[in-house]
């Protein structure tokens, strides 16, 4: 059960090698982006920035007003194909083996609208929106599961004003604190709640759930010359949302899944890094106290009643640390994780077994290797392992998890034409994941692309549900 929960966690990490990334004003690594030590600013970190967002925005095309400027809007057009049709073997734990047959079929059609927006509406302040529209159509399991009624869904996902004064910045609102190294293979990135439904490729802002929080950054020299020092704190956690009907994850509980029921006693999450910069390098120390993204369950009462949910608090301290060596690039993660829950699956609406009600404290370790072949060609590799340093707690072969991603990608024509391929597995060699991406930038306006999924694992493995499948997604956008 532990490795289902890294499979789920590890297949969202590879979001980012198909992601665009849109540029984010004043994001969480803007302080140590500088090539060079002398293009570090520590007296106003922000009034540049700030500067010529007004500036800009005040020279713009005057048929417009200033603060329209700031919209992005995206519509993407994305259908995702199960190709194969062949039978898959799984066998149920404790017990026989079990064959399901998989018929080649449309997965998801749908149509997305992605909204971003900024505005520096005055030095010093920023605002910052991002959501997102579908439209599930014909032949998507979410159009299918309603009897062939027209669904949507919106949400809005971010959403903060930031104000920006000396050496100090104060965020408030939905927003996303990223600590990791390892990007995308990371142990301490366990902070902001994520979403994985399908297999359908999401732009890694949208699957990275923001929650409430208010963020003060200080970048001062008091406590070492270029560090700084971040601290969250939110009074409202969020956690992971079920997998809708008709996901390819989705599973009949036994009982009625709802929301959790918040208490009137005091639950939050808090925490603060402190980073600094050097020649070629930087490290960081953190401490936080978090609660689990994945709530538990267990069956109710009573036969008509609803399941019960719960939470799980944690503390975590951690350690990241990366060293750049001429166009190779080294990180490292450490996160020393106290009473998290054992076999806490990533799968709401699967009920918990009676181990998930233990914890267990954890030291888990990543480490990154970054190439940058040349200007156009990068290469990345990482292993992610976690360690219970209980024992005695857990069954025989499962107290060291972990999981090994590999990813390529390289710019043509001029940055008009993006190719990208992952490989993905863990550790004991129960499963691998392939994907492949193409993106093809066919004007100012128009983009298309086209990505390739291949499965494969053991009987036993967290995806022996869909080992042999072979998607194949298309999709064509439209930004303005």
């Amino acid at each position: 059960m532990i490795r289902a929960t890294l499979f789920f966690a590890f297949v969202l990490s590879m979001t980012p090698l198909f992601a665009q990334d849109d540029p984010t004003i004043l994001g969480d690594d803007a302080f140590f982006d500088a090539e060079t030590p002398s293009d570090l600013a520590f007296d106003d970190p922000f009034a540049t920035v700030f500067a010529e967002a007004f500036d800009n925005s005040s020279s713009s095309d005057s048929a417009r007003t200033a603060w329209l400027n700031g919209f992005t809007v995206k519509l993407t057009q994305q259908v995702l194909f199960q190709t194969k049709t062949h039978d898959v073997s799984l066998r149920v734990p404790g017990g026989p083996l079990v064959t399901i047959p998989h018929e080649a079929d449309v997965e998801t059609n749908r149509l997305a609208a992605n909204v971003r927006y900024q505005y520096a509406f005055a030095p010093g302040w920023l605002l910052q929106a991002s959501g997102f529209a579908r439209v599930f159509l014909v032949d998507d399991y979410e159009f299918e599961a309603l009897d062939k009624g027209l669904e949507t869904e919106y949400r809005l996902n971010e959403f903060f004003i930031q104000r920006s004064f000396g050496t100090h910045s104060l965020k408030l609102g939905n927003q996303t604190v990223v600590w990791g190294e390892v990007d995308g293979n990371s142990v301490l990135d366990v902070i902001n709640v994520t979403e994985f439904r399908d297999f359908s490729i999401i732009d890694i802002e949208d699957a990275r759930l923001n929650q409430p929080m208010l963020v003060w950054d200080y970048f001062g020299d008091r406590l070492g010359e270029r560090s700084r020092l971040s601290t969250f704190v939110t009074l409202y956690p969020e956690y992971n949302p079920p997998v809708v009907r008709g996901s390819p994850f989705f599973a009949e509980p036994p009982f009625n899944i709802t929301d959790y029921k918040r208490t009137s006693s005091l639950e939050f999450e808090a925490g603060m890094r402190w980073s600094r910069s050097f020649e070629g390098s930087d490290i960081a120390i953190m401490a936080a106290h978090l609660i689990e993204n994945q709530l538990s369950y267990s069956p109710p009462l009573l036969p008509e009643q609803d399941a019960l949910s719960e939470n799980n608090a944690f503390s975590l301290i951690g350690f990241s640390a990366n060293r750049a060596l001429g166009s190779l690039l080294l990180n490292l993660d450490i996160a020393y994780s106290r009473g998290i829950l054992i076999n806490n699956l990533n799968i709401p609406g699967v009920a918990t077994s009676g181990e998930a009600n233990n914890t267990r404290d954890q030291l888990g370790t990543s480490i990154g290797v970054e190439l940058a072949i040349d200007n156009e060609q990068n290469i990345a590799l990482s292993v992610q392992a976690a360690k219970s340093l209980d024992d005695d707690t857990l069954s025989p072969g499962s107290t060291l998890t972990g999981a090994w991603l590999m990813r390529y990608s390289n710019s043509l024509m001029n940055g008009d034409l993006a190719l990208a391929v992952g490989l993905q597995g863990d550790l004991r060699g129960d499963f691998t994941i392939l994907q492949a991406s193409a993106d093809r930038t066919l004007n100012d306006r128009w983009a298309m692309g086209m990505n390739l999924i291949l499965l494969d694992g053991v009987d036993t493995s967290p995806i022996s549900l869909f080992a042999g499948d072979i998607r194949v997604g298309f999709n064509l956008t439209f930004s303005f």
